[in-house]
């Protein structure tokens, strides 16, 4: 028993902890802009994602993408996907997702709002993918970014984080 169970552990530290990359927010530089809000100059596109080395056991896939530095209690929620099938490695830019797969931002809209921070110092982002143990996520209306914080408490079996930074000109 004890042979299983170390065998077990170093496949998984074989494959390593799970990746997340996107060629809109490549490491140490600004977002794209085709990413931004149309409001400050971009096309509102969510950005691209691929990940690799997803936990055993997965069976979906939640994104958040959340500023911090925003302006409003608790932040600005730009981005909250959820009920993506195991199988999934990448999200194309300006993916278009299903309704059940796409929450609520911070703007109350099921959809993804690109950045678009007010003049001053740089916004810093923070896109999160969540490994989940759940085949799906069940909910009435699309959820707010805490609401699903909340339904995949104790689900997640990993997480990988892109962070980016905007700032408007």
């Amino acid at each position: 028993m004890i042979r299983a169970v170390t065998l077990v552990a170093a496949v998984a530290a074989a494959s390593g902890p799970m990746q997340l990359h996107s060629s809109d927010c490549p490491p140490g530089t600004p977002i794209a802009t085709r990413t931004m809000a149309a409001d400050c100059g971009g096309k509102n596109l969510s950005p691209s994602l691929a990940w690799s080395s997803a936990p055993a056991g997965v069976k979906s896939f939640a994104v958040i993408m959340h500023d911090a530095d925003a302006p409003v209690a608790g932040g600005f929620y730009h981005w909250i996907v959820y009920n993506l099938p195991a199988g999934t490695t990448r999200l194309a830019a300006g993916a278009k997702l299903a309704p059940g797969q796409l929450g609520t931002n911070s703007l109350g809209k099921a959809a993804y709002y690109g950045p678009c921070p007010p003049p001053g110092p740089a916004h810093h982002y923070t896109i999160t993918l969540y490994a989940l143990d759940v085949p799906s996520v069940e909910s009435e209306a699309p959820p707010t970014a805490p609401q699903l914080a909340a339904r995949i408490e104790g689900h997640v079996l990993a997480r990988a984080v892109v962070a980016t930074t905007a700032r408007t000109l």
